[in-house]
């Protein structure tokens, strides 16, 4: 899918029943293919106790158009639109495990990727500081679900048991996992193993980068 042709809308809306129906269905009606969506209830401000609905979405040849049916909606507030998250954001680099580890590898990672968007790119790293194998396990299982995820590091000093099986399903999904020199058997099921964590950190991103020329693929079950 080419981002180039996404565009992205937010509509606050009445929070009742049927809204996303009938939201779908003027969508369908202008050809609009839904890629992404998420929805909140608004706690504070002039739309309290109303729903937030963001929109990612493919095709639609008359935006305006759209929107303009959309606000017809009886439960419809207010529709806005915007540029889509992988025109701002971008490609995300997620980093989990423990503190020390993780704020080194998200060093290396941030002054990569800030080398890379300063020419024009958009690559984003998050990180989450965890302890203990279940937490561990569902925030890398969980990683799956991410949107705009492309790489996935490991970063701590003993992993295994459950985590490795997360790793596992990562990686089916198609995200490729680095993994710092560890105790426990996280590594035997990384795509890389990196002893240094600011050089992990600048090897996600340069995966990442569709300007760089390193390519996890082409080193794949390396230690470095």
């Amino acid at each position: 899918m080419n981002d180039s042709h996404l565009h992205a809308l937010t509509i606050i809306t009445d929070n009742r029943v049927g809204v996303l129906r009938d939201i779908s269905t003027v969508m369908v009606s202008h050809a609009a293919n839904i890629v992404m969506i998420q929805q909140m209830i608004i706690e504070t401000g002039e739309h309290r106790n109303r729903a937030s609905i963001y929109f990612e979405f493919e095709g639609c040849d008359d935006l305006g158009a759209l929107t303009a049916d959309l606000v017809q909606i009886p439960a419809v507030n207010d529709v806005e639109v915007y540029q889509p998250f992988s025109e701002i954001f971008g490609s995300r680099v997620i980093i989990i495990g423990g503190g020390a580890q993780v704020a080194q590898v998200a060093m290396g990672a941030v002054n990569e990727a800030d080398r890379h968007n300063i020419r024009g790119e958009r690559i984003s790293v998050d990180t989450i500081p965890l302890v203990g194998e279940e937490d561990l396990g569902l925030a890398v299982d969980a990683v799956a679900r991410l949107p705009r995820v492309a790489i996935l590091v490991l970063a701590g000093s003993l992993m295994g048991g459950e985590i490795s099986k997360s790793v596992d399903r990562v990686r089916k999904a198609g995200i490729p996992v680095i993994a710092l020199k560890m105790v426990g058997s996280v590594p035997e099921h990384a795509d890389l193993v990196v002893t240094d964590p600011l050089q992990a950190g600048v090897f996600a991103v340069m995966h990442v980068s569709k300007k760089a020329v390193f390519d996890i693929n082409k080193v794949r079950g390396r230690e470095f």
